[in-house]
């Protein structure tokens, strides 16, 4: 029987910290498996399923929320279809359910690429491309896009990748996360307007304990070091798994759930998602980048690995 997401693409790479394996889908490019010397630093899933809660998905040409379905293009209504029914928007894009097709492939990376078509609420053309690397402390993932239609079209990209320190239990790490605004929300998780995180619970940039964290919230002011932001998971015994994002990457979202499934029950998980622009950014233009026919894009975030351990 094959697996709910298509073909498999196993890589494998040597590093001072044992072998690094990652397994990435067919359908959604989805990140299924990122490991090194044994240590998960993502939340698996089996290959007999569906991707829970977006696990490691692409979300192309939005990531996130648009409201209601609805945006205005050129002073027409554009309406998406409803994607998340009981919150009534249209969540994560156009790729996810899609299948992506081999570019290229070695042993430590592969290429997969999927055109975005023309569709109810988003006319335009778009060849996209998504490059997963494996390098000596993790992974690095390089999104590429081209307009090949007529006319200028907008453009985000987001991605969700839920991390982990391998067998520490998620309530038990320290959670870093470099952004110094946050978009507060009404009830069906649309941005409202966007706020400073200093003096409020909101504040993670010194670190709190996942376990006192209940989020699902997109942050902005996203603080980089020459170019790069960094967030970070760190365990009791001082190993962590950082996610790190590119400039155009300027934003991020935390997601927590106490209810992800794996293989000895549910439990407690955390998925930092980068993205280029913020929930409803179709409305709002936010972060969106206009393409004219012909000109491109690229992009890259990566996961790290550090540890005095090389294995579990």
């Amino acid at each position: 029987m094959r697996a709910p997401t298509g073909d498999q693409f196993a890589l494998s790479k040597s590093t001072p910290h044992g072998e690094a394996i990652a397994v990435i889908t067919e359908v959604a490019a989805s990140l299924r498996v990122l490991s090194i010397g044994g240590v998960e630093l993502t939340e698996p899933y089996g290959e007999d399923v569906l991707p829970p809660f977006g696990d490691g998905t692409v979300l192309v040409p939005w990531p996130n929320r648009v409201r209601d379905g609805l945006w205005i293009h050129e002073g027409a209504a554009q309406v998406l279809d409803i994607t998340e029914p009981a919150l009534h928007n249209a969540l994560h894009g156009l790729l996810r359910d899609r299948p992506y097709t081999v570019v290229e492939r070695t042993a430590e990376a592969v290429t997969l690429a999927a055109t975005v078509h023309p569709t109810r609420g988003y006319p335009f053309t778009l060849d996209t491309t998504v490059r997963y690397e494996l390098v000596d402390d993790g992974i690095r993932v390089t999104h590429g896009v081209v307009n090949v239609g007529g006319e200028r079209a907008p453009y985000a990209v987001g991605t969700h990748p839920f991390l982990r320190v391998g067998a520490v239990p998620t309530y038990e790490l320290t959670l870093e996360v470099a952004a110094g605004t946050r978009f507060e929300t009404d009830a069906r998780l649309n941005p409202i307007r966007e706020t400073t995180v200093d003096g409020t619970e909101y504040d993670l940039r010194a670190g709190r304990l996942v376990a006192d964290l209940d989020l699902d919230d997109a942050f902005g002011g996203v603080t980089s070091i020459d170019g790069v932001a960094h967030h970070r998971l760190t365990a009791p015994d001082g190993r962590f798994v950082e996610l790190w994002q590119e400039s155009d990457f300027a934003y991020v979202q935390v997601f927590t759930t106490r209810i992800f499934p794996r293989d000895d029950g549910l439990a407690t998980a955390i998925a930092v998602e980068p993205m280029t622009a913020p929930p409803n950014a179709l409305n709002s233009g936010q972060g969106v980048k206009w393409l004219e026919p012909g000109e491109s894009w690229s992009g890259s975030w990566g996961i790290r690995y550090s540890g005095s351990n090389e294995g579990e």
